[in-house]
């Protein structure tokens, strides 16, 4: 259970300058996130106890994590690195001093009565995410990240009639990262929550499972007519998968359309996505930060970093994925898209690159890496580092395609060959399935005064201006070549002899 905790709600008024995006029945849709990463440390923030998933429950909860008379929080300091590289990969600011509050509410999972969490002045402060959507940049600005403990969880056993409580998540480090309202469609905030996980998936800090509530997203949503002050937004907690993260925000919209549609107001509240019903369902009144009565946790002193932990953090860190896609940019020519696509993973990228210095060319690497290669793993649900054609045999295939010993076409069988074991020397396919274009310029010239004179009135229209025309005589010599010719090789003999 969280809530935004700026101490200027983020959602209370709109910058100038933000773009409207797509009206859904004449209103605007106001969308911004709060996302709950589980950091990858061992233990918890404030205990020894193990953070580790899937153990019997309350086996891993310690008289730290219930706050036992006597048992004082000592702070994770694997947590604060982490919380440090999020900041530095967001071009965010890292507090040299933040405090940590108690958020107290009552619930049965919440063992101390409290949470917990940072609310004044949290550890990471602005920054902004940037993704592509529809080809096009986008960018979300960030409020803040701040580090907290996460809560037990409530099991309702249906079979039994009974519900009991799990307190191994009691103290599990959470790094939640909130938003300004930036996004205007459920595909932006898919797109936004996308890029966000491949973040903290690269840099290390999260597992991103989203299935094991590693990766928790809670998207607060609201419409207004144009021009409009903000309308009253409802908060749709606990988002586990992109695909009902997009299905709940949709149904969401629709539904605050039809309730001020109808004469009725939007009441404040926080609700639950059934994925079996397709429909959000309200869970309780939304609460405001005052309802919180926050104040310093009296047990745990400001965390104070300083600067050089945060430069020999800089300096020890990987390549990010934004500076990664520049440096494609810049040193392989490729367009902006494709960068952005080719860095979605350590994994892909690291195979782009392999093919690409193998290959020389790079461009043609990326585009049969985006193509081809994704469209056969998406097909089998593999990950790339299980492709079944490596990164020396796609190398070489390009090769093959760059120096004109295959046609496009003929490149796919070879690449089908190779992905279904038929063969595994690109060459050898090539050989064994008869695959190589013509070299031979005079017999392509034969073939071609062959076709020319076969195809008396094409070569006519041709003349008077038809590019069809052209294309269909084009079509002849391939198919008399049966697809060996080079389609470019033919169509410059061709304007050559109609010239």
């Amino acid at each position: 259970m969280s809530q935004t905790h700026s101490t200027v709600n983020p959602f209370a008024e709109m910058q100038a300058g933000r773009p409207t995006g797509p009206l859904v029945q004449g209103y605007e849709v106001i969308i911004g996130f709060e996302t709950h990463t589980q950091l990858t440390t061992q233990s918890k923030i404030f205990s020894r106890a193990s953070t580790a998933f899937g153990a019997e429950p309350n086996t891993q909860a310690s008289a730290v994590d219930f706050a036992l008379p006597g048992a004082l929080p000592v702070m994770n300091k694997g947590a604060v690195q982490r919380a440090i590289e999020f900041g530095l990969a967001v071009n965010a600011h890292v507090a040299e001093r933040s405090v940590f509050a108690r958020k107290n509410y009552f619930y049965p999972d919440l063992p101390k009565g409290y949470q917990i969490s940072q609310f004044e002045i949290p550890v990471v402060q602005g920054g902004s995410v940037e993704f592509f959507l529809d080809g096009e940049k986008r960018s979300v600005r960030l409020v803040r990240a701040h580090l907290e403990e996460d809560a037990g969880k409530s099991l309702h056993e249906d079979f039994i009639g009974m519900s009991g409580i799990d307190l191994n998540r009691a103290g599990t480090p959470l790094l939640e990262i909130v938003t300004e309202p930036d996004m205007r469609s459920s595909a932006e905030a898919v797109a936004y929550a996308k890029e966000l996980h491949k973040i903290v998936t690269w840099i290390g800090i999260c597992d991103g499972n989203m299935q094991e509530g590693s990766f928790r997203c809670d998207a607060n949503v609201s419409v207004r007519k144009p021009g409009e002050p903000l309308g009253t937004r409802r908060e749709i907690k606990n988002l586990n998968s992109f695909k009902f993260m997009q299905q709940a925000i949709d149904y969401e919209v629709r539904w605050q359309i039809g309730q001020i549609e109808d004469g009725h107001a939007i009441q404040q509240a926080t609700v639950l996505f059934d994925p079996d019903t397709g429909e959000t369902r309200s869970m309780r009144t939304k609460e405001d930060a005052a309802d919180y009565r926050y104040f310093p946790d009296p047990d745990l002193p400001p965390l104070v970093i300083g600067r050089d932990w945060v430069e020999k953090t800089r300096s020890e860190m990987s390549e990010l994925p934004r500076v990664m896609a520049a440096r494609f940019v810049k040193d392989y020519g490729l367009p902006e898209y494709d960068a952005g696509q080719l860095t979605q993973s350590k994994a892909t990228a690291a195979f782009f690159e392999a093919v690409a210095e193998a290959s020389q060319q790079a461009k043609l690497a990326s585009n049969w890496v985006m193509g081809e290669l994704s469209r056969r793993l998406n097909s089998e649900e593999k990950p790339i580092e299980d492709s079944a054609v490596n990164a020396a045999q796609l190398a070489s295939l390009i090769s093959r395609i760059a120096d004109g010993t295959i046609s496009n076409n003929a490149a796919r069988q070879v690449f089908d060959a190779l992905w279904t074991g038929e063969g595994s020397n690109v060459d050898a396919v090539i050989e064994a399935k008869g695959l190589k274009q013509m070299s031979d310029t005079g017999e392509l010239e034969k073939i071609i005064d062959d076709v020319l004179a076969a195809n008396a009135k094409n070569v006519e229209e041709v003349k008077a201006g038809n590019a069809k025309a052209m294309n269909a005589l084009v079509g002849q010599a391939m198919k008399a070549t049966k697809g060996k010719a080079n389609p470019a090789q033919v169509n410059e003999l061709l304007k050559k002899k109609l010239a």
